[in-house]
């Protein structure tokens, strides 16, 4: 289990954290055709990173929730550091 803060871009991670906030969902236009997205900062003991939500993804989850993100994709995006569950990663619950 990685800490947000030991986190690289270009890397795949499995961290926990807590949802601090959540964006307003946005419509995006993607090669894959329209889509919905938001954001959502998770927060461990070390620091913060964007969670970027797609899809049906964007009204499964709320601020305070504790989650999983297994086999997350790091990226670094405008300068920021954002996490996204990939292809073959996850996000669980935790209780």
């Amino acid at each position: 289990m990685a800490s947000i803060a030991s986190l690289r871009a270009n890397s795949s991670a499995t961290i926990d954290g807590t949802i601090r906030a959540i964006s307003a969902v946005r419509e995006v236009n993607t090669v894959r055709g329209p889509s919905r997205v938001a954001d959502a900062t998770i927060q461990d003991e070390t620091g913060t990173i964007v969670l970027t939500l797609w899809g049906d993804d964007t009204k499964r989850y709320t601020i305070g929730q504790k989650l999983r993100i297994t086999d997350g994709w790091v990226k670094d995006f405008r300068g920021k550091l954002q996490i996204s569950p990939g292809r073959s990663g996850r996000i669980e619950i935790q209780p």
